[in-house]
């Protein structure tokens, strides 16, 4: 008989518990994953009471609370707070960027969930997605997919070309830019059973794919950054579209079918 065993420190333990302050009664109970890779122990789950009364609206606030009031050696990221960056991607409730639809965990509201339910933290999960401290993860992989091929080298040396001068059309216009409007968040990784990043490298490969600019250097492209992205780690497409449905702009898989054919087609030039 076959005998399978978990990785080492795979198996998230209870953690410690934060009570509230006596007398609050309006609780808002998280569960945060909590990891150190240094230290060699397990992950654990820790549990925090939050008062809602004295709390932003905001997941994210509910965060900042336990980091500034309850418990200072928490980590997590965040930034502008718009849903344009990413920074502070995180997976809640089973779900990226939680329960709601096109939007970031930054964007999330504590009103999303119901009184008595528990709200559970965790990061992203992914090979190439390691875990740095608690909430935080490494998404250089990602830096390093778009330094492979994700740009246009312009010549700029007294010749260049006005941005109006070269007609569009505006349907390519359009995709192009709805392709360009992926922050590069990890959610379709993150909502990925093989952990895929093909949704984010199509879409990176077709904002360019689709304009004129980017044809000059369209083979090299998709080549250098489809052999990155599975240098890095990253598993196929599963086809099962969950990486759109959670996606926070809405990236269509529309852009992964590009990719493949931009694929093909420079692999069929080599």
């Amino acid at each position: 008989m076959a005998e399978f065993t978990l990785p080492a420190n795979s198996i998230v333990k209870t953690g410690k518990t934060y009570k509230a302050a006596a007398g609050v009664t309006n609780i808002k109970v998280f569960k945060v994953y909590r990891y150190d890779p240094s230290s060699g122990a397990n992950p654990s789950l820790d549990t925090y009471e939050v008062d809602m009364d004295t709390c932003g609206p905001m997941i994210l606030d509910g965060l900042l609370k336990i980091k500034n009031e309850m418990d200072a050696t928490l980590s997590l990221r965040r930034s502008c707070r718009e849903g344009i960056c990413g920074s502070c991607s995180l997976y809640i409730n089973g779900e990226a960027h939680g329960p709601d639809r096109l939007i970031t965990t930054c964007q999330l509201h504590m009103r999303t969930f119901k009184d008595g339910e528990t709200i559970v933290i965790e990061p992203w999960r992914a090979k190439a997605f390691p875990v740095i401290k608690d909430l935080v993860v490494d998404r250089t992989a990602f830096d390093r997919i778009q330094h492979a091929g994700g740009f246009i080298s312009v010549n700029t040396s007294g010749n260049t070309i006005d941005a109006n001068a070269i007609p569009i059309n505006k349907e390519d216009a359009d995709e192009s830019f709805m392709a360009a409007t992926c922050i590069g968040c990890g959610a379709c990784v993150a909502s990925c059973k093989n952990s895929s990043a093909m949704l984010f490298v199509g879409a990176k490969v077709s904002q360019f794919a689709l304009l004129p600019q980017g044809k000059v250097e369209a083979t090299n492209r998709v080549l250098n950054m489809v052999k990155q992205m599975d240098e890095e780690g990253f598993g196929n497409c599963t086809n099962t579209g969950a990486c759109e449905v959670e996606c926070p702009k809405g990236i269509s898989l529309e852009n992964i079918a590009r990719m493949n054919r931009e694929y093909l087609a420079a692999s069929l030039k080599g």
